[in-house]
């Protein structure tokens, strides 16, 4: 086989329709007014650095080296951005980090280390603004906590007893609306309404109101549940199966037989009073407040009895203080939050958060913040962009994306007094 040396030219040619796009939507103005003043005599600006690091995800890379092995050689002389080298974009995202801070709770000895950057999450909601992915009222919002196994030198030993970090995560739709680190020995419940108030505070101040509010059991404590209530119209939040609430069964006159996946189950709700122990030996009794709650519970198969309910049927337990849905609706409703577990699956495997580049927890903090900003970005561009090219769908993750569209040979060449983008191929997608 005879091989012939030409011109260098861009094997990633759709990048340049991204890269267009965002800077229609001004999202470079956004990023070179909202960060740091970089000095002087920078040869890059904050755009450069960070549309950089997004291409090397819009071009199905994992890690900064990918700008020097694919990026750098063809996109050298790119008229609208310039491309810095990996070292020079580390070294830039590290400076946007801010010092852990380290707490302790009341009754334990361990020492849990939070990584909180609120403006890094100012800027990701002014980003999902200018892209028209939030609604100003009535959202509804999902939290919680996912496990990120790392070895990094900082990275603690978590529940699954493999090192890692446990960040909280805030989610509206499919987009990530807060993202809040922890070190990997804080389980999701430790100091989790701090974590919720701080969240709540950030949105606010953008003016985006939460009308729902959905979290599995970690939420289901006297404090986060109080501090929920004052931000929200409705929360729907998992509740385990206690002492208290198994005292309430026998109250239970009346079971409703559905079918759950060809299973027969049983459900029925009743109003209950959480946490009324907790409040009185705190001395916090006017906290204490009537929500409703709805169970559902199924025949085990092995037959095992409950060492709460003496019975042999598994329960399931959601708290909420919406008294107009039926109970069909209320778990319904509630289920829907388990697409937030195909959301962590996309950072993971999509936008870098399974190779996390640095071995510091708040340095780590600005790399998931600014890839959240990039999945939201793509959210905005396959949406956009399946209108418009009739090979893309809505839905695709995005190596289909790249595929499908990316991966275009092109080179800007002069032309008519002009740069001009030359595309190698019939591609039918218009501008």
């Amino acid at each position: 086989m005879k091989i012939l040396n030409s011109p260098a030219i861009s094997s990633f040619g759709g990048l340049n329709f991204v890269i267009k796009e965002v800077i229609d939507l001004k999202i470079n103005n956004l990023f070179n007014s909202s960060l740091p003043t970089l000095p002087s005599q920078s040869r890059y600006n904050w755009f450069d650095i960070i549309m950089s690091y997004w291409s090397v995800f819009f071009c199905g890379g994992d890690c900064a080296e990918d700008l020097t092995v694919n990026l750098r050689p063809t996109f050298r002389n790119h008229p609208t951005i310039n491309l810095p080298s990996p070292d020079r974009v580390l070294e830039r995202i590290k400076s946007l980090s801010t010092p852990s801070v380290f707490f302790k709770t009341p009754r334990g000895k361990t020492i849990h280390q939070f990584s909180i950057n609120k403006n890094l999450n100012q800027i990701n909601l002014k980003l999902l603004k200018k892209l028209t992915l939030l609604n100003a009222r009535n959202n509804t919002l999902d939290y919680d906590n996912t496990l990120i196994f790392t070895n990094k030198s900082d990275a603690a030993n978590t529940y699954k007893r493999q090192h890692g970090y446990c960040p909280g995560v805030g989610i509206i739709g499919s987009n990530v609306v807060y993202v809040e680190n922890r070190n990997g020995n804080s389980n999701p419940e430790v100091h989790q309404k701090e974590t919720l108030q701080r969240m709540f505070d950030v949105l606010e101040d953008n003016h985006i109101h939460i009308g729902t509010f959905r979290a599995d059991g970690a939420s289901y404590t006297l404090d986060t549940i109080t501090e929920i209530v004052k931000h929200v119209d409705k929360f729907y939040v998992r509740a385990g199966l206690y002492d208290t609430i198994a005292e309430l069964l026998p109250k239970i006159k009346e079971w409703k037989e559905v079918n759950i996946d060809g299973r027969i189950a049983y459900r029925s709700s009743i109003m209950f009073t959480p946490f009324e122990k907790t409040a009185k030996r705190t001395n916090r009794t006017s906290l204490s407040e009537k929500y409703r709650l709805v169970i559902t519970k199924e025949l085990r198969d092995d037959g095992q009895i409950n060492m709460f309910t003496g019975e042999t049927y598994n329960y399931r337990t959601i708290l909420t203080n919406d008294h107009k849905m039926t109970d069909d609706e209320v778990v319904f409703f509630y289920n829907q939050r388990g697409t937030i577990e195909r959301e962590f699956d996309i950072l993971k495997n999509d936008f870098g958060w399974n190779r996390i580049p640095f071995s510091k927890l708040e340095y780590n903090t600005v790399f998931l913040i600014i890839t959240s900003m990039c999945r939201n970005l793509y959210d905005y561009i396959i949406k956009r962009f399946s209108k418009t090219y009739k090979y893309l769908q809505p839905f695709f993750r995005i190596k289909k994306f790249i595929f499908r569209f990316i991966c275009i040979p092109a080179k800007w060449i002069w032309s008519g007094r002009e740069r001009k983008l030359r595309i190698y191929g019939q591609v039918a997608f218009k501008t």
